[in-house]
């Protein structure tokens, strides 16, 4: 009788793993996460580069995805749903079905690593630079469906890379800003990086770690002890970050699809998105180590541009013009780089302290010793041999 009690009750585990499983790989693509309904077109004050559709007779060029040509977009669409949908963006949810933490829950986590990373990070607190990043940042999230306020703040690094935590703590590396080379291209990645956010993929994935945690104590408990039992529970234990890697990539793909269509909102030239892409790739391949590691994670490899341009060619209708780039971009890329020039004489300067090694102190106590003349010290007593015979 208690072994058939143990039975129902394991049973019954596994039902509700099965159950929680099945509802968080059920994830749109298109994620979930309402928004601030905000619609608004660039709020750029300086003049910017506009670029205008494609004429009639190189529309009827085909690209095809993968190549490096842009990508034109078709004059009408004809979207599936509400995630395919443009002008949807802002009433729709993205993200995943089960969520055990709410948005206050998720800000206050958000917070916390906050403090922890500028507490280690070196901020760029030039008012100019992080007003214009800040400016084109919150222009994004108003055309997402992010949920959350934004805090946009600029990390002194060289390192190609940018990062939102849970609740809108958004970093973008100075490296990030000086590789662009227009402003569609900082916002194609800034726009990746908010869908993270707007999907809430930080508490999602939180979120399956608490149920695989649940789900593994009736394991736990009911696994008799015994070398068989042993190698399962390790094996319970191995599924975790098999599961979160493969997640973790889905989390990607969602990414690219719905930072792709916040750019774009925003007025944008997508393509700007994939050959931003393509020249950091090139640039890993050239000099490995360029990408910053958080950002190497999940390299933008062939099959993710690829599937960007068909998107692309698919969801996004064609606009008679695009923003490209902006003056003022161009202007505080070169206050950056001189700020970051500034920094790097500073701690190159001849004043700065400088630490040697132990091996170099004693190889210039031994080059000390060797230049000195040993006769020349009247006070070091000498040995004669003696030569009368006793």
């Amino acid at each position: 009788m208690q072994l058939s009690s143990t039975r129902l009750l394991t049973a019954a585990f596994a039902t509700l793993l099965t159950a929680g499983l099945a509802l968080s790989q059920s994830q749109d693509s298109s994620g979930q996460s309402g928004s601030q309904a905000g619609q608004d077109q660039p709020n750029i004050n300086t003049p910017s580069t506009q670029q205008p559709a494609a004429p009639p007779h190189e529309k009827s060029a085909k690209k095809e995805p993968g190549s490096s040509a842009p990508i034109n977009s078709p004059d009408k669409v004809d979207p599936k749903n509400s995630k395919e949908d443009v002008e949807a963006v802002g009433n729709r949810k993205v993200g995943c079905h089960v969520n055990l933490y709410g948005l206050d829950k998720e800000i206050a986590i958000g917070k916390q690593y906050a403090q922890e990373v500028e507490r280690s990070a070196k901020l760029v607190d030039d008012p100019v630079v992080t007003e214009y990043v800040n400016r084109v940042g919150q222009n994004l999230v108003r055309n997402s469906d992010a949920k959350v306020p934004f805090t946009i703040k600029v990390v002194d690094s060289d390192e190609i890379n940018a990062f939102a935590l849970p609740g809108g703590f958004f970093y973008v590396n100075s490296g990030l800003i000086l590789r662009a080379q227009e402003e569609s291209e900082l916002a194609g990645v800034m726009s990746h990086e908010i869908a993270h956010v707007a999907a809430r993929h930080g508490t999602c994935q939180m979120t399956k770690g608490d149920i695989m945690q649940i789900a593994s104590i009736p394991a736990m408990i009911f696994i008799p002890y015994s070398w068989a039992g042993y190698a399962l529970y390790q094996g319970l234990n191995f599924a975790i970050p098999m599961t979160f890697l493969k997640f973790s990539r889905d989390d990607e793909r969602q990414a690219d699809f719905l930072g792709l269509q916040y750019m774009y909102k925003a007025g944008y030239d997508p393509n700007s998105y994939v050959t931003f892409f393509e020249r950091i790739q090139a640039d890993e391949k050239r000099r490995p180590g360029t990408i910053g590691k958080a950002f190497s994670t999940h390299p933008p490899t062939p099959e993710r541009i690829e599937n960007t341009q068909k998107e692309i060619a698919r969801i996004l209708p064609a606009r008679q013009e695009y923003v490209v780039t902006s003056s003022e971009f161009d202007s505080v890329k070169g206050r950056l780089r001189n700020i970051m020039f500034a920094r790097k004489a500073q701690d190159n300067g001849p004043n700065k302290p400088t630490l040697r090694t132990r091996t170099e102190q004693q190889d210039k106590k031994k080059t000390d010793s060797t230049q000195t003349d040993p006769g020349s010290d009247d006070d070091r007593p000498t040995l004669k041999r003696r030569t009368d015979n006793p």
